[in-house]
């Protein structure tokens, strides 16, 4: 199939913004999420990560830009997704854990999109109560477990069906309309009730045979037992942390394990850009790849997320835009991206109205525009109470150099100076010569949760 692409030497204004003009479409860009599971910002080759193979996600990288201080507003899995698709936070989505979520399906970008004569698809996880088929043309939702049994009785494992399933989308989708696929991978997360936890296909356990994994440096007891006093032995986080990370030789087994499921997500994301290649239709499609939440390596003696610290809430961003000018890829930008910001970026790319319920920006002008666009400082995030399994509700207020926590349920207060102490080990929120600086933040706090709703 032939692309549509043409350049355009002109300017084109975008946002209020002058954009220098790349290449373009005769008709809508196409549109491909790649969304993968529990995988933190440095989980990535092109982030710095030592150990860790993401050839074809760095490849990607090396063709669009990568924002380094991208964030999720809520850090679960459901909340996330509920976020990916409302371009809202929790607190007006309503989706608090696993259910669906209360804004219309209309106003989500799927929804929009296939109104506009999309045909759009979805693969893998949906963790939003029941799966709307009906909504998409092309729907497989599934997630749980690493290896899945089929219909013959053989297995499969789950990402290889989330690549078959992508393949196929691709390879059936009509020819004459645009596309828009979320393809939501389940790994890297951890299958919850498997002893083993992560469970790589029989391929990938070379890798990383001979590494040692670095421990990091706030993964010890010592921190652990600087958190607030109601972080005890029946936390979530901490009995994950001993389902994983308890003994040496079980965090080299967990990490190097947890580390093959991602090289297999990039291996599965290469091959379906391949086949956009092969296509000829990656420079009139818009991807990206992020994650619905971070993830503890037993940082501060804990695993899993939910918790506003920085291994929970930064995930990855990579975004490759056909629009870009060809000097900006490959760049990097640090500017706070969040994950309210994907639904409202991804339809003003379609040339679609965002709803007016969407409170997360286009971030697009900040690669695309000639002159930077003012953008936001902090954000606010926010995270409901699990009473059943221990995880206590926590919001927070994010600046560059400093990080207001507040955990509600105990009326608890923490403030770090994220300049001096980006491992969040030293609380100031009693220290006296901070309390100015701790005044001010709450208040502003205060102004930024409410905006939220």
């Amino acid at each position: 199939m032939k692309s549509f692409l043409t350049h355009l030497a002109a300017l084109a204004l975008l946002g209020g913004h002058l954009i220098a003009a790349g290449p373009t479409t005769a008709r809508p860009l196409n549109v491909l999420v790649l969304y993968a599971d529990d995988w933190r910002h440095d989980t990535l080759g092109c982030a710095g990560n030592p150990v860790v193979k993401t050839p074809n996600i760095d490849r990607l990288a090396g063709e669009g830009v990568r924002f380094t201080r991208n964030a999720v507003t809520t850090s679960i899995c459901g909340v996330s997704r509920a976020t990916l698709f409302t371009g809202q936070w929790m607190a007006r989505h309503g989706n608090k854990a696993f259910q669906m979520f209360r804004t219309p399906w209309t106003e989500t970008y799927p929804g929009l999109l296939r109104a506009k004569g999309y045909f759009t698809g979805h693969v893998g996880k949906w963790h939003n109560g029941a799966f709307p088929a009906k909504e998409f043309d092309f729907g497989r939702a599934y997630s749980g477990v690493h290896w899945m049994k089929q219909p013959d009785g053989s297995r499969i494992h789950v990402t290889q069906k989330n690549e078959n399933d992508a393949l196929e989308f691709l390879r059936t989708r009509p020819a004459d309309k645009p596309f828009c696929l979320t393809l939501a991978f389940f790994a890297t997360h951890a299958e919850d009730g498997n002893k083993e936890q992560f469970l790589p296909q029989p391929q990938s356990m070379a890798l990383y045979e001979d590494v040692t994994i670095p421990v990091p440096p706030n993964a010890t007891e010592a921190s652990w037992k600087r958190l607030p006093p109601f972080f005890d032995a029946k936390n979530e986080g901490r009995i994950r942390w001993g389902w994983r990370f308890d003994t040496p030789e079980k965090f080299q087994t967990m990490m190097k394990n947890y580390y093959r499921l991602a090289t297999e997500v990039d291996a599965t994301c290469g091959r379906v850009l391949d086949e956009l290649r092969k296509q000829d239709l990656l420079d009139s499609t818009l991807v990206i790849f992020t994650t619905d939440n971070g993830y503890f390596h037993a940082e501060h003696g804990l695993a899993d997320k939910w918790y506003p610290h920085e291994e929970s809430i930064r995930v990855p961003l990579i975004v490759r835009d056909p629009r870009m000018a060809t000097d900006r890829r490959g760049t990097t930008n640090d500017a706070f991206t969040l994950s309210a910001d994907l639904a409202p970026t991804i339809l003003a790319a379609t040339d679609t109205d965002a709803p007016k319920t969407m409170q997360g920006r286009d971030f697009a002008p900040l690669y695309l525009a000639d002159n930077k666009p003012d953008w936001r400082t902090e954000f606010f995030y926010e995270h409901a109470e699990l009473a059943n399994v221990r995880i206590p509700a926590s919001e927070a207020l994010v600046q560059r150099e400093w990080k207001y926590m507040f955990w509600p349920a105990a009326n608890h207060e923490q403030l770090f100076h994220l300049a001096a102490d980006p491992r969040e080990e030293t609380d100031l929120a009693r220290d006296p010569q901070h309390a100015a600086r701790l005044t001010e933040m709450r208040t502003r706090f205060t102004e930024l949760k409410a905006s939220a709703k």
